[in-house]
């Protein structure tokens, strides 16, 4: 396999001549980021391809998704014949040397390659509350749920620890109140109500461990070349918040991970990130802070990402200012709205004397595209119209056959396919339940409910602190009213009033007299409470 061009990545060339125009990506400006956009089917999967097999031969590792199932055929060499033959003859351009790349394949669902999990902690609530699309409100009451499972030492991993966490927490909202805010019902409800729509979607096999290492993305093989990581996302886009947030969460993690690295010769790893307009798509003000500010450092990191969207007002102008290598394929104008666009994104490139930016995106072939790199000083270059270079690599999935070959010598193979489910969270609350049941039992035994606040796990930090020990055993629904009429646990006589409570909890029913009963003591004792 021959040597990278000393310029740098050889993306885009026009046809051959005494001095063909020739569009180089140099490797010390990719972390500068970069913006690949245009029209659906207008090139930006080749364009992709082709950029990874670069960086690939620069020995730079590479993640991308692939949102319509079509990019694992990096892993194969190519073949050049057919039409994409009599497109390279018409074009004046070379065909490429057939070679295939270090591949790992990765699926949030584990079907069409290795797992990827994240625990429930290290998503944290700002992330969470995006993907279970939360209100202001809602995400506060989310935030609470993070701060009093940390305050408890109960470790949030998978998605049964939050569920039990929301649950305890709504039960005892009262016993949280002082110390932590008000807790409401209702923000809980919606809370596990967008648990169960992720759930429902299968998210729930992204939550849990082993955890994703980042390392396993920063891998070369023996001959040099930087592994192309494969995300298969043409199942994840059904559930779009997932994916953006699945993606956002690795880009911090790489933030968050990696040490200061300042400008390199080339970037440890470069970051593509398909189908970008999701990421912003009604993102709150705090989420999108978030990702500027993520975006603007991870550059020293050596890290680049490259947005890949269809227009560049999909990006917010805060992060579209920071991305200064551009490919922009071919838009269409067919209404006034989409005339906006296009001008919109001709004011986003570099101009060129000789060439009308704006009247050149709409006339552009499959293929075809605009190109403004960084130069040596940083600067962009003038933008030049150019035909993107075929990959030489195979254009097209791998058969099923061909991805089971590939999971099975993977350098990561077997290492994140089984589940490991430790004590967390939901075991702890389900311990401290089974023991308050184990205490309390009586000759007519009542439902068991979630600890209250008073009653949490061994070794937790309780926020109103008062031994377990001494907490007074569970009892049935109306031996609470003992109290009351100043009677203790002993078998007596029963009053007259409670003669008339009972009674009227009969009539009631045995669910909706104990709801009506735990309001009036709530009410009694809690107004009383200092």
């Amino acid at each position: 396999m021959a040597p990278p061009n000393e310029a740098g990545i050889l993306i885009a060339q026009g046809p051959r001549g005494k001095a063909p125009t020739q569009c180089f990506l140099r490797p010390d400006k990719a972390n500068r980021h970069g913006l690949i956009t245009g029209a659906t089917g207008t090139g930006k999967t080749i364009t992709l391809q082709t950029l990874a097999e670069g960086f690939s031969r620069l020995g730079v590792p590479v993640f991308m998704a692939d949102v319509k199932g079509d990019l694992s055929g990096i892993a194969q060499a190519g073949q050049v014949g057919g039409k994409l033959a009599k497109v390279l003859a018409e074009r004046g351009l070379d065909a490429p040397a057939p070679a295939g790349f270090p591949t790992t394949l990765w699926d949030v669902f584990g079907e069409q390659g290795h797992p990827v999990r994240a625990t429930i902690s290290d998503l944290g609530p700002l992330l969470l509350a995006r993907m279970l699309q939360l209100n202001e409100t809602q995400a506060g009451v989310l935030q609470l749920v993070f701060k009093i499972a940390d305050d408890q030492g109960l470790m949030l991993l998978d998605m049964k620890d939050l569920r039990a966490m929301c649950q305890y927490v709504g039960d005892n909202a009262a016993d949280f109140t002082t110390e932590y805010g008000n807790i409401s019902a209702a923000s809980i409800g919606a809370i596990q109500r967008g648990l169960m729509q992720i759930e429902a979607q299968g998210g729930g096999r992204f939550f849990g461990e082993p955890m994703l290492n980042i390392a396993d993305f920063m891998q070369t093989d023996g001959a040099g070349l930087g592994y192309v990581n494969i995300l298969a996302a043409d199942k994840l886009m059904a559930a779009p918040r997932l994916y953006a947030t699945f993606l956002l969460w690795m880009l911090s993690e790489l933030f968050e991970t990696l040490p200061e690295a300042g400008d390199l010769d080339k970037p440890k790893l470069v970051f593509f990130f398909d189908e970008a307009h999701l990421l912003f798509a009604d993102a709150p003000k705090v989420l999108v802070e978030r990702i500027e500010l993520v975006v603007r450092l991870v550059r020293s990191k050596g890290v680049g990402v490259f947005f890949v969207t269809q227009n560049p007002l999909d990006i917010p102008d805060s992060v579209l200012a920071q991305l200064g290598n551009r490919v922009q394929h071919a838009l269409r104008a067919f209404t006034p709205r989409d005339q906006k666009a296009v001008k919109a994104a001709a004011d986003t490139m570099r101009g060129n004397a000789g060439l009308d930016v704006a009247a050149a995106i709409t006339d552009l072939g499959v293929g075809e595209a605009l190109v403004s790199m960084l130069d040596d000083q940083g600067r962009p270059c003038p933008t030049e119209r150019a035909f993107v270079l075929p990959p030489a690599s195979q254009i097209g999935p791998l058969t099923i056959a061909q991805r089971s070959d590939l999971m099975g010598q993977s350098i990561v193979a077997g290492v994140y396919e089984k589940v490991v489910d430790r004590a967390s969270a939901y075991e702890e609350l389900k311990g401290a339940l089974s023991a308050q049941t184990a205490q309390s039992a009586q000759p007519t035994q009542t439902a068991p409910t979630i600890p209250s606040a008073r009653q949490a796990p061994p070794n937790a930090t309780q926020p109103r602190a008062e031994p377990i020990a001494d907490a007074p055993p569970a009892r049935g629904m109306l031996d609470g009213l003992d109290d009351l009429w100043g009677g203790g646990q002993g078998r007596r006589r029963a009053s007259v009033g409670e003669q008339l409570i009972k009674s009227a909890a009969s009539s009631i029913g045995r669910e909706v007299g104990r709801q009506i009963i735990r309001g009036v003591l709530g009410s009694i004792l809690g107004g009383g409470r200092r």
